[in-house]
Order: C-alpha cells, then structure tokens, then sequence
C-alpha cells in the first residue's frame, strides 16, 4: 500500500499507511438500543451525528469542539467506546504517536439508524467501517479538512460573535452539488460581524496544478447557475505548493470572476484567522484575514441549504458545535 498524503504540519503529516487495530473493549454491553437512552447525553448524541457527518475525529479535535479539557474528553471518550457508541483507532506514526482517532461505532449506528428510521444499510455502515477509515489513503486529507475547520469552529469559545453556523462534509456537498462541483467542505463563517460563505478545496500536493484550475471552471458554472457566489478557500501542504498554485491559477481566476483566497498550513496551523489568506486577483493580493475577507463586495451563501421533503435526520446539517448546555465537562 503507497504511503498516505502527508501535510507539512498538523494531522496527517506523519502517517505511514498502517494504523493499529481497534483498542479492546470489555464484553458488549446496553447492546439495546433503548437501554442507551438511560446513559446518552444530548453532546453524546451530537457527537455521533458529527463522526456520522465526517467520518473521523481525534481526541484533541472532539475535545476543543465539545469539552473544557482534554481530561474530561477522553474519559467520555472511553465510555462511549466501552459501550460501543464509538469505534477508536490509532495510525501509526513515523516517529512519535498519533492521538487516538474516532468513528462511528456498532451502537452508535444503531442509535442513528433508529432516530432516522432506517436500517444500517440504509444508513450507510458496515462492520468494516473504521478499518475502512484507518486504512483509507485519504486519511491524512479528512483529518486535515477536520482540523482546519474545527479550529474555525471553535473560535467562538475565545471571541464571542467568531466561529462556524454551518460545516457541511464533502459527502453533503456532493449530495446538494454533485453534479456541478465536489468540495471538500463548504462553511459559514462568522467574523468582524460579517459572514464569510466559502467553499473549500484542502490541496494536499497529490493533484498537478492542472487538475485543480480545472476545477475552477466548476465554481464558475455553480455561481452562473445558481446566482449565488460564495467564496473558494484553497489551503495548501506547503507555502511552496501555495506559490505554485497561485502562479498557476491566476489568470483563471481573473477570467472567471471567482473570489478566491489562498493560504497553507506553514501558517495556518495555530491560528487560521490570522493574516494566512492571499487572495487571488482581481484585487489586492496581499495577505488578509478571513475577516477582511469577508467585506469583500457580492458574496452571498450557496443555495441548496434549506430543508427539503427528501431530507432526513441524518442529511440535515449537524450544529458544528454541541447543545450549549452541554459543552461542559
């Protein structure tokens, strides 16, 4: 198996294409769906929703999202493995160790496939699910997409009126936009008391340049079609691939009238609200941040987003962070 794309920095940057089997529970336990009820909070059930929604999430990920230390988390953590709501797994790492990576487990699937009405298959889980995960080659790039924007998320815990309201996978997008473009997300992002719709593409260098100013086109046939125009965030591996891409890119993105903007995890990682984000011509190119970004003139959100007769529970966007009163420990 060809090794995992590899960021520069932050999840992913150092997988091997191996992960370590999933860690040992005790014997199954409140294997009744029914019997959970009496152990389940409403964070407990938003966080099976999430990994339903994104696949994988690591401790520290899930951690900043819905609890107030690390501590608190992975004992939750491990009480939900325990009753199998939630599956684990932990990739090996070239040097160093990965934190431990969750998905959804066996119970937790029932639990969604019960509140939606549907069978497992019909939900869309296999027994194989995680292994699926763990090996997947594209797992560096989830936990990039994950990261990046849980640290958006979050924001809202240090500077009240900042953070996410909507976080859609790539799996929504692709539902609602499929047959235009596929992002790997699409979010709003509230900032300097503005809104910054955008979607993202997580480059990870794997594609030549070509292939992504191909996919330029797409945005552009979505905003003709749809009349709306959100924002096109492009993050990079490396400030090199970033200098590459826009060097690349450019000239197309001056045809197509898109609004995009450019940054990588050289300078992202800590803080993705800082003055990371380049946009590309027309205007000004220098550095900005998502803030300044979002006082640009006609951006408007995506259409598509509001509920319709054929959404279920399990389509419905899932709050990017938990019920407030139960985001404690």
């Amino acid at each position: 198996m060809s090794a995992l794309p590899r960021p520069a920095h932050g999840p992913g940057s150092r997988y091997t294409a191996r992960a370590a089997t999933t860690r040992p529970r005790p014997a199954a336990r409140h294997t009744d769906i029914a019997a959970l009820s009496r152990i389940l909070t409403g964070r407990d059930l938003w966080l099976t929703r999430m990994l339903h929604e994104h696949r994988v999430l690591t401790t520290p990920q899930i951690a900043s999202l819905a609890f107030t230390s690390l501590r608190s988390a992975q004992r939750r953590l491990r009480t939900l493995h325990q009753h199998a709501v939630l599956d684990s797994f932990r990739p090996l790492t070239s040097t160093g160790s990965a934190p431990e990576h969750y998905t959804l487990g066996p119970a937790g699937a029932a639990l969604l496939a019960a509140h939606a009405g549907c069978d497992l298959a019909g939900l869309g889980w296999r027994p194989s699910h995680t292994g699926r995960i763990a090996y997947s080659p594209t797992l560096g790039h989830d936990l990039g997409v994950n990261d990046l924007l849980t640290r958006l998320a979050t924001q809202a815990r240090t500077t009240p009126g900042t953070g996410l309201s909507l976080w859609l996978s790539e799996r929504s997008c692709a539902r609602r936009w499929g047959d235009i473009i596929r992002p790997d997300a699409y979010a709003h992002l509230h900032a300097g008391g503005r809104l910054l719709p955008f979607f993202l593409e997580y480059d990870t260098g794997t594609e030549p340049a070509t292939r992504v100013e191909a996919k330029l086109a797409g945005y552009a046939a979505f905003t003709a079609a749809t009349g709306t125009r959100p924002a096109l965030l492009l993050h990079t591996r490396t400030a090199s691939r970033d200098r590459t891409l826009r060097q690349r890119l450019a000239g197309t993105a001056r045809e197509l009238g898109l609004t995009i903007a450019t940054a990588s995890a050289d300078y992202t990682t800590t803080d993705p609200l800082g003055p990371w984000w380049s946009p590309l011509p027309p205007g000004d190119s220098r550095r900005t941040a998502l803030a300044h970004l979002a006082a640009r003139p006609g951006l408007t959100p995506a259409t598509g987003l509001d509920p319709t007769d054929a959404d279920t529970p399990l389509t419905l966007p899932v709050p990017p962070l938990p019920p407030a009163s139960q985001a404690g420990p």
